[in-house]
Protein backbone atom coordinates (compact mmCIF):
# COMPACT_ATOMS: atom_id res chain seq x y z
CA UNK A 1 0.00 0.00 0.00
CA UNK A 2 1.01 3.60 -0.55
CA UNK A 3 3.34 3.15 -3.53
CA UNK A 4 1.20 5.38 -5.80
CA UNK A 5 0.39 8.06 -3.21
CA UNK A 6 1.43 11.64 -3.95
CA UNK A 7 2.94 12.60 -0.57
CA UNK A 8 2.44 16.35 -0.85
CA UNK A 9 -1.11 16.06 -2.22
CA UNK A 10 -2.02 13.61 0.57
CA UNK A 11 -0.69 15.96 3.25
CA UNK A 12 -2.55 18.95 1.85
CA UNK A 13 -5.85 17.10 1.38
CA UNK A 14 -5.75 15.64 4.92
CA UNK A 15 -4.44 18.73 6.70
CA UNK A 16 -7.87 20.04 7.73
CA UNK A 17 -8.73 16.88 9.68
CA UNK A 18 -5.30 16.36 11.28
CA UNK A 19 -4.60 16.47 15.00
CA UNK A 20 -2.38 19.21 16.39
CA UNK A 21 0.65 16.89 16.47
CA UNK A 22 0.10 15.69 12.92
CA UNK A 23 -0.25 19.27 11.70
CA UNK A 24 3.14 20.10 13.20
CA UNK A 25 4.68 17.19 11.28
CA UNK A 26 2.88 18.18 8.07
CA UNK A 27 3.96 21.82 8.30
CA UNK A 28 7.59 20.88 8.91
CA UNK A 29 7.63 18.47 5.96
CA UNK A 30 6.04 20.95 3.56
CA UNK A 31 8.57 23.62 4.54
CA UNK A 32 11.62 21.37 4.94
CA UNK A 33 11.01 18.34 2.73
CA UNK A 34 14.68 18.19 1.68
CA UNK A 35 15.81 17.61 5.28
CA UNK A 36 12.75 15.61 6.33
CA UNK A 37 13.25 12.99 3.61
CA UNK A 38 16.52 11.90 5.28
CA UNK A 39 15.21 11.86 8.85
CA UNK A 40 14.22 8.78 10.83
CA UNK A 41 10.79 8.76 12.48
CA UNK A 42 12.54 9.39 15.80
CA UNK A 43 14.59 12.37 14.61
CA UNK A 44 11.61 13.90 12.78
CA UNK A 45 9.52 13.58 15.94
CA UNK A 46 12.24 15.13 18.08
CA UNK A 47 12.61 18.03 15.64
CA UNK A 48 8.92 18.97 15.69
CA UNK A 49 8.30 18.02 19.33
CA UNK A 50 6.19 14.85 19.03
CA UNK A 51 6.80 11.18 19.76
CA UNK A 52 8.18 8.65 17.28
CA UNK A 53 4.88 6.75 17.40
CA UNK A 54 3.01 9.93 16.42
CA UNK A 55 5.19 10.22 13.31
CA UNK A 56 4.48 6.58 12.41
CA UNK A 57 0.71 7.10 12.87
CA UNK A 58 0.95 10.24 10.72
CA UNK A 59 2.44 8.18 7.87
CA UNK A 60 -0.21 5.48 8.24
CA UNK A 61 -3.08 7.97 8.24
CA UNK A 62 -1.82 9.23 4.87
CA UNK A 63 -2.25 5.69 3.50
CA UNK A 64 1.20 4.18 3.97
CA UNK A 65 1.95 0.85 5.63
CA UNK A 66 4.45 2.57 7.88
CA UNK A 67 7.15 5.21 8.04
CA UNK A 68 9.65 3.51 5.65
CA UNK A 69 7.14 3.55 2.78
CA UNK A 70 6.28 7.16 3.52
CA UNK A 71 9.98 8.11 3.60
CA UNK A 72 10.71 6.35 0.29
CA UNK A 73 7.89 8.24 -1.43
CA UNK A 74 9.00 11.50 0.14
CA UNK A 75 12.55 10.98 -1.15
CA UNK A 76 11.29 10.33 -4.67
CA UNK A 77 8.96 13.33 -4.58
CA UNK A 78 11.72 15.50 -3.13
CA UNK A 79 14.27 14.56 -5.80
CA UNK A 80 11.83 15.41 -8.59
CA UNK A 81 11.15 18.85 -7.07
CA UNK A 82 14.69 20.00 -6.29
CA UNK A 83 16.32 22.52 -8.58
CA UNK A 84 20.04 22.24 -9.34
CA UNK A 85 20.76 25.05 -6.84
CA UNK A 86 18.80 23.23 -4.11
CA UNK A 87 20.69 20.03 -4.87
CA UNK A 88 24.00 21.80 -4.32
CA UNK A 89 22.74 23.27 -1.03
CA UNK A 90 21.48 19.88 0.18
CA UNK A 91 24.74 18.14 -0.74
CA UNK A 92 26.76 20.84 1.01
CA UNK A 93 24.79 20.30 4.21
CA UNK A 94 25.48 16.55 4.14
CA UNK A 95 29.16 16.38 3.25
CA UNK A 96 32.39 18.02 4.28
CA UNK A 97 34.91 19.10 1.64
CA UNK A 98 37.56 16.95 3.31
CA UNK A 99 35.63 13.69 2.95
CA UNK A 100 34.05 14.07 -0.50
CA UNK A 101 35.97 11.12 -2.00
CA UNK A 102 34.91 8.69 0.74
CA UNK A 103 31.34 10.01 0.90
CA UNK A 104 30.72 9.70 -2.84
CA UNK A 105 32.25 6.23 -3.07
CA UNK A 106 30.29 5.08 -0.03
CA UNK A 107 27.07 6.45 -1.51
CA UNK A 108 27.62 4.59 -4.78
CA UNK A 109 28.43 1.34 -2.96
CA UNK A 110 25.29 1.65 -0.83
CA UNK A 111 23.09 2.40 -3.85
CA UNK A 112 24.40 -0.66 -5.70
CA UNK A 113 23.85 -2.79 -2.58
CA UNK A 114 20.25 -1.57 -2.26
CA UNK A 115 19.64 -2.15 -5.97
CA UNK A 116 20.85 -5.74 -5.71
CA UNK A 117 18.79 -6.46 -2.59
CA UNK A 118 15.58 -4.83 -3.82
CA UNK A 119 15.78 -5.84 -7.48
CA UNK A 120 12.73 -7.56 -8.97
CA UNK A 121 14.21 -10.70 -10.54
CA UNK A 122 10.93 -11.58 -12.25
CA UNK A 123 10.71 -8.17 -13.92
CA UNK A 124 14.38 -8.45 -14.94
CA UNK A 125 13.81 -11.88 -16.53
CA UNK A 126 10.71 -10.58 -18.30
CA UNK A 127 12.63 -7.64 -19.70
CA UNK A 128 15.43 -9.88 -20.97
CA UNK A 129 12.93 -12.21 -22.66
CA UNK A 130 11.12 -9.29 -24.33
CA UNK A 131 14.38 -7.81 -25.62
CA UNK A 132 15.46 -11.14 -27.10
CA UNK A 133 12.14 -11.47 -28.96
CA UNK A 134 11.94 -7.88 -30.21
CA UNK A 135 12.00 -7.01 -33.90
CA UNK A 136 13.30 -3.52 -33.13
CA UNK A 137 14.59 -1.98 -29.90
CA UNK A 138 14.11 1.70 -29.10
CA UNK A 139 16.07 3.32 -26.26
CA UNK A 140 14.71 6.65 -24.98
CA UNK A 141 16.40 9.01 -22.52
CA UNK A 142 17.15 12.66 -21.85
CA UNK A 143 19.62 14.78 -19.91
CA UNK A 144 22.02 12.86 -17.66
CA UNK A 145 20.22 9.57 -18.37
CA UNK A 146 21.43 9.93 -21.97
CA UNK A 147 24.85 8.65 -20.89
CA UNK A 148 23.21 5.39 -19.82
CA UNK A 149 21.24 5.18 -23.06
CA UNK A 150 24.37 5.65 -25.20
CA UNK A 151 26.18 2.93 -23.23
CA UNK A 152 23.26 0.50 -23.63
CA UNK A 153 22.86 1.25 -27.31
CA UNK A 154 26.58 0.73 -27.99
CA UNK A 155 26.50 -2.87 -26.76
CA UNK A 156 23.01 -3.70 -28.00
CA UNK A 157 23.99 -2.55 -31.51
CA UNK A 158 26.66 -5.27 -31.50
CA UNK A 159 24.09 -7.88 -30.49
CA UNK A 160 21.01 -6.76 -32.47
CA UNK A 161 20.42 -5.40 -35.98
CA UNK A 162 17.69 -2.89 -35.17
CA UNK A 163 18.53 -0.60 -32.25
CA UNK A 164 17.31 3.01 -32.31
CA UNK A 165 18.57 5.62 -29.84
CA UNK A 166 16.25 8.54 -29.08
CA UNK A 167 18.06 10.87 -26.69
CA UNK A 168 18.02 14.58 -26.03
CA UNK A 169 15.47 15.35 -28.72
CA UNK A 170 12.15 17.12 -28.31
CA UNK A 171 8.74 15.48 -28.14
CA UNK A 172 7.80 16.06 -31.78
CA UNK A 173 11.00 14.37 -32.98
CA UNK A 174 10.53 11.45 -30.58
CA UNK A 175 6.96 10.84 -31.78
CA UNK A 176 8.01 11.20 -35.42
CA UNK A 177 10.64 8.47 -34.98
CA UNK A 178 8.34 6.29 -32.87
CA UNK A 179 5.17 6.46 -34.95
CA UNK A 180 5.87 3.11 -36.66
CA UNK A 181 6.46 1.31 -33.36
CA UNK A 182 4.47 -1.92 -33.15
CA UNK A 183 3.62 -4.88 -30.93
CA UNK A 184 6.77 -6.60 -32.20
CA UNK A 185 9.03 -3.91 -30.75
CA UNK A 186 10.49 -3.05 -27.35
CA UNK A 187 10.87 0.48 -26.03
CA UNK A 188 13.30 0.98 -23.14
CA UNK A 189 12.80 4.26 -21.28
CA UNK A 190 15.55 5.45 -18.92
CA UNK A 191 14.59 8.20 -16.51
CA UNK A 192 15.77 9.32 -13.07
CA UNK A 193 14.97 12.45 -11.03
CA UNK A 194 14.45 15.08 -12.23
CA UNK A 195 12.26 13.08 -14.60
CA UNK A 196 12.11 13.99 -18.30
CA UNK A 197 8.67 14.69 -19.78
CA UNK A 198 9.94 13.64 -23.21
CA UNK A 199 10.77 10.14 -22.02
CA UNK A 200 7.45 9.82 -20.24
CA UNK A 201 5.52 10.85 -23.37
CA UNK A 202 7.49 8.34 -25.45
CA UNK A 203 6.65 5.52 -23.03
CA UNK A 204 2.99 6.47 -22.97
CA UNK A 205 2.81 6.55 -26.77
CA UNK A 206 4.68 3.25 -27.20
CA UNK A 207 2.51 1.52 -24.61
CA UNK A 208 -0.61 2.74 -26.42
CA UNK A 209 0.71 1.27 -29.68
CA UNK A 210 1.11 -2.15 -28.05
CA UNK A 211 4.91 -2.22 -27.84
CA UNK A 212 6.52 -3.91 -24.86
CA UNK A 213 7.77 -1.13 -22.64
CA UNK A 214 10.63 -1.44 -20.15
CA UNK A 215 11.34 1.26 -17.58
CA UNK A 216 14.80 1.70 -16.09
CA UNK A 217 14.17 4.11 -13.25
CA UNK A 218 14.53 4.67 -9.52
CA UNK A 219 11.16 3.50 -8.20
CA UNK A 220 7.90 1.74 -8.98
CA UNK A 221 6.07 5.06 -8.74
CA UNK A 222 8.27 7.14 -11.04
CA UNK A 223 6.37 8.73 -13.97
CA UNK A 224 7.55 6.22 -16.59
CA UNK A 225 6.72 3.18 -14.45
CA UNK A 226 2.98 3.52 -14.99
CA UNK A 227 3.41 2.96 -18.75
CA UNK A 228 5.91 0.09 -18.43
CA UNK A 229 5.22 -3.63 -18.62
CA UNK A 230 8.53 -4.35 -16.88
CA UNK A 231 9.96 -1.94 -14.29
CA UNK A 232 13.65 -2.26 -13.41
CA UNK A 233 14.68 -0.08 -10.49
CA UNK A 234 18.07 1.16 -9.37
CA UNK A 235 19.01 3.48 -6.55
CA UNK A 236 19.74 7.03 -7.66
CA UNK A 237 21.38 9.49 -5.31
CA UNK A 238 22.49 13.08 -5.55
CA UNK A 239 26.10 14.19 -5.53
CA UNK A 240 25.98 17.98 -5.56
CA UNK A 241 24.05 18.93 -8.72
CA UNK A 242 25.16 15.69 -10.40
CA UNK A 243 23.23 12.44 -10.27
CA UNK A 244 24.86 9.26 -9.02
CA UNK A 245 24.42 6.80 -11.89
CA UNK A 246 26.59 4.00 -10.50
CA UNK A 247 23.67 1.74 -9.58
CA UNK A 248 21.69 2.40 -12.81
CA UNK A 249 24.82 1.63 -14.84
CA UNK A 250 25.32 -1.59 -12.87
CA UNK A 251 21.72 -2.58 -13.60
CA UNK A 252 22.23 -1.89 -17.31
CA UNK A 253 25.44 -3.93 -17.21
CA UNK A 254 23.43 -6.82 -15.79
CA UNK A 255 20.86 -6.42 -18.56
CA UNK A 256 23.57 -6.50 -21.25
CA UNK A 257 25.22 -9.53 -19.64
CA UNK A 258 21.94 -11.46 -19.40
CA UNK A 259 21.07 -10.77 -23.03
CA UNK A 260 24.59 -11.59 -24.24
CA UNK A 261 24.54 -15.01 -22.57
CA UNK A 262 21.47 -15.89 -24.61
CA UNK A 263 23.06 -14.58 -27.83
CA UNK A 264 26.57 -15.91 -27.29
CA UNK A 265 27.02 -17.45 -30.76
CA UNK A 266 25.84 -14.33 -32.62
CA UNK A 267 28.02 -12.09 -30.49
CA UNK A 268 31.06 -14.28 -31.14
CA UNK A 269 30.56 -13.94 -34.90
CA UNK A 270 30.04 -10.19 -34.61
CA UNK A 271 33.22 -9.69 -32.64
CA UNK A 272 35.24 -11.81 -35.07
CA UNK A 273 34.17 -9.49 -37.87
CA UNK A 274 34.78 -6.38 -35.77
CA UNK A 275 38.26 -7.52 -34.72
CA UNK A 276 39.24 -7.94 -38.39
CA UNK A 277 37.90 -4.46 -39.17
CA UNK A 278 39.65 -2.89 -36.18
CA UNK A 279 42.95 -4.48 -37.23
CA UNK A 280 42.52 -3.51 -40.87
CA UNK A 281 41.80 0.12 -40.09
CA UNK A 282 44.22 0.33 -37.13
CA UNK A 283 41.52 1.43 -34.72
CA UNK A 284 43.33 0.62 -31.48
CA UNK A 285 46.84 1.40 -30.31
CA UNK A 286 49.18 -1.60 -30.43
CA UNK A 287 50.90 -2.40 -27.15
CA UNK A 288 53.16 -5.14 -25.88
CA UNK A 289 51.66 -5.01 -22.39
Amino acid sequence: MGSSIDVFAAIKSNYGSMSKGHRKIAEYILENYQKASFMTALSLGQTVGVSESTVVRFAMELGFDGYPGFQDNLKTAMKSKLTSVQRIELASSQMDKNDVFDKVMSLDIELIRQTRENGDREAFAGAVDAILKAKKIYIVASRSASALAVFLRYYFSIIFDEVVLLNNIDTSDILQRLFRVSEDDVVIGISFPRYSKHTNIAMEYASGKGATTIAVTDSQHSPIAKNAKHVLTAGSGMVSFADSLAAPLSLINALIAAVSLEKEAEIGRSFETLEHLWDEYDVYEKTDR
